[in-house]
């Protein structure tokens, strides 16, 4: 797999730097015997803080002993040089350089012990200088105490432009995609019955999903940022679209309930993707990337999973038979049995989703078989509205949520389908729900470049450049218009959990992305595969979704680990944006006293834009303030964002990402070979040097 620029570029361009930086401290020179107190007077004159490990590219572990970072020292992105940011001089922490190769091999080979209090110390002994592969960047505070067997991250399997192989490769596409069926295809299991659409719909959304997302990532690998990452519908935009069917407008529709919504959330989706192409595409991203970081991408994305508790387990609880061995058999998997390997591939950790949900629903169709939720003179086939049985009626929700066969999708969906744009009908335009759209989408932006940097760090590439990220922020936009196109009901963005999938399966290949992409577009013109998919159990879904919002979670953290974790202001800014992103839309959520028995409890929560606390005499703004407000991420982001660009940090505090330094590319242009346009598509863009640099 290629790793950017080589050892021989890095250093042709230290040299050069140099040159045009004038004036230069030499380096420290051991005396022979190795004296600690000569390092830390050295290091004490000169403001020089090392830190030198073996580990996971963008991590980074408090070693030095020489106290804390000083303030006035700036991390250079040339792995192993600072820059006094008073004095402007550069420090190489080069070893050695005035010492001729005799005096190198006369040297005694030291204990273990010394070797230790060296690399303590910030010194490498030429013994131990194979074993640090990394001079990384040191963030202040908060040393953590890593696994011995975490300490060196293993090579990608497949890398990005890597070709092992047709049927490699068609495995390891089958493998990246099953393991984020969860995010991939239950969207539409939540907002279609929601919607007041039948089984059949469900089905058909399914399959128009699956086609979009093969459509959109193929189309966002060879244009957008290049990495080995699948579009879907985004749990972003889910929150939004439970806020505009639970409307006024729609509250008391019974005819044609289900296309009047998606025909509402279809014209919101492609006026919010437009905007968003407008951004990406004329470099204005470029500048908002300025403001966002690690401090502000982590609570925002913990905020989208976090937003959905109150319809996780209340959902799972429905059938506790079937939820909660559903809930432990993932966790078993993905936790207690992640180190278990079989033929050289972690099975468990990499297939916990799907293999569960072929368990469990095995397990459910036993129970159903043997009666277990069979119930005198009551049917499932028949609708809750049309039961004259008060005893069928007190039954009714538990067979709907726990048998395999409440679902009559198979029965009635066709073997071949070719879902095509515009099938529910021309779209909706209404300006507040366009208006509320355009807000997400920005919520979708973040959540998808705090995915791109982690994953160009667990690959090793180059990170990306504000030009690259604003090419991927637009292209997503592009993606969502096909998705407002055909009618997913949810817009397209990279999903977060293609950061754990690439570190779990440690293949990061480009081409096995696109073959899976074509394989999910041959599937989803099966009928009967998007109807078995549409008749999973409801509760069953909802525990696992309890399972996958809880890793959005923990991802949406994780990227706290580029931020100087110590530090009580990023502390601060972190806790306040979570808590008032689920404290204040928790305020405006409690005004709907009158819809308490008309919504089911799980939906009340996103009832708040058409009965909100905002009464300012305009319909449509207190819609959209409502709307916005009673939204968890939306509040996190603008709390988080805020605070983090007003309140003083140094650029290693906040987590501040490694954009590649122009000085760099010049030097190095191959360093972001990984990300560059196909040839034919950079000459007509060429002039679009915000897309590129």
């Amino acid at each position: 797999m290629e790793r950017g620029s080589s050892s021989e570029s890095r250093n042709k361009a230290d040299k050069q730097k140099g040159q045009k930086q004038g004036s230069r401290i030499e380096p420290f020179v051991t005396q022979g015997d190795h004296n600690a107190k000569d390092l830390r007077s050295w290091a004490k004159k000169t403001g020089f803080v090392s830190s030198i490990f073996s580990g996971e590219v963008g991590t980074s572990r408090n070693r030095t002993a020489g106290g804390p970072v000083s303030p006035n020292t700036d991390i250079d992105p040339v792995p192993g040089r600072t820059r006094n940011s008073s004095t402007n001089f550069e420090i190489e922490p080069e070893l050695n350089l005035n010492r001729n190769s005799s005096d190198v091999e006369a040297e005694p080979i030291l204990s273990e012990r010394q070797q230790e209090d060296e690399r303590k110390n910030g010194v490498v002994s030429p013994s131990s200088k194979k074993e640090a592969e990394f001079i990384d960047i040191l963030y202040p505070g908060g040393e953590e105490n890593y696994p011995k067997e975490d300490q060196s991250q293993p090579e990608m399997k497949c890398g990005i432009r890597d070709n092992p192989g047709l049927v490699p490769l068609i495995c390891y596409g089958m493998q990246h995609y099953l393991s984020l069926v969860g995010s991939l295809l239950f969207v539409p299991l939540i907002i279609v019955p929601a919607m007041g659409g039948t089984d059949k719909d469900t089905a058909t959304v399914i399959s128009t999903m699956m086609l979009v997302s093969g459509l959109t990532t193929i189309v966002h690998s060879y244009f957008g940022t290049r990495l080995p990452l699948v579009q879907g519908s985004s749990f972003v935009f889910l929150a939004p679209a439970l806020v505009i069917m639970n409307s006024h407008d729609y509250r008391n529709l019974t005819e044609n309930k289900f296309r009047h919504i998606m025909r509402e959330l279809q014209g919101a989706i492609i006026v919010s993707s437009i905007f968003q192409c407008v951004m990406g595409f004329s470099g204005l991203m470029s500048l908002f990337v300025r403001l966002i970081n690690p401090v502000v991408v982590a609570p925002t994305i913990a905020a989208v999973g976090l937003a959905f508790f109150s319809y996780g387990f209340p959902q799972a609880g429905s059938c506790v038979e079937i939820s909660l061995p559903q809930l432990l058999l993932v966790l078993v998997f993905s936790l207690h049995l992640r180190g278990v390997s079989i033929l050289g591939s972690r099975v468990f950790q990499i297939y916990a989703v799907p293999l569960s949900i072929v368990i469990i629903w095995v397990y459910a169709f036993f129970l159903t078989a043997g009666g277990a939720y069979n119930y005198k003179g009551c049917s499932s086939d028949i609708p809750i509205s049309n039961m004259l049985v008060d005893s069928c009626v007190k039954h009714a929700y538990t067979m709907k949520h726990c048998r395999t066969d409440a679902s009559n999708a198979w029965k009635t969906a066709d073997w071949i389908i070719i879902p095509y744009p515009l099938q529910w009908g021309i779209p909706i335009f209404h300006l507040r729900t366009c208006i509320i759209m355009i807000v997400v989408s920005f919520v979708a932006s973040v959540d998808s470049i705090g995915t791109y940097y982690s994953a160009s760090m667990c690959i090793n590439a180059k990170p990306l450049t504000r030009g690259i990220v604003s090419r991927g922020i637009g292209l997503e936009g592009f993606c969502s218009v096909l998705a407002g196109l055909w009618g997913t009901g949810a817009g397209s963005t990279t999903f977060t959990e293609n950061a754990h999938t690439l570190t779990i399966t440690k293949v990061a290949n480009r081409r096995a992305v696109e073959l899976g992409s074509v394989i999910l577009i041959v599937l989803s013109f099966v009928g009967k595969l998007g109807a078995s998919l549409a008749s999973i159990p409801q509760a069953l879904a909802a525990s696992l979704l309890c399972f996958v919002w809880a890793l959005v979670v923990a991802l949406g953290l994780s990227a706290l680990r580029y931020t100087h974790t110590a530090s009580f202001r990023n502390i601060m800014i972190v806790g306040v944006s979570m808590f008032l992103g689920l404290s204040l839309p928790a305020y405006f959520q409690q005004y709907q006293p009158e819809i308490a028995f008309i919504l089911p409890a799980y939906f009340i929560p996103y009832s708040a834009a058409s009965d909100g606390p905002i009464h300012s005499g305009n319909k449509e703004f207190d819609y959209i303030m409502n709307a916005l407000l009673s939204m968890n991420m939306v509040v996190t982001l603008l709390v988080a964002i805020v605070l983090d660009n007003t309140v003083p940090g140094g650029h290693q505090e906040r987590g501040v990402y490694l954009w590649s330094n122009p000085e760099d590319l010049s030097v190095d242009p191959s360093s972001l070979d990984d990300y560059s346009l196909p040839k034919k598509v950079t000459r007509v863009f060429r002039w679009a040097k915000c897309l590129n640099a």
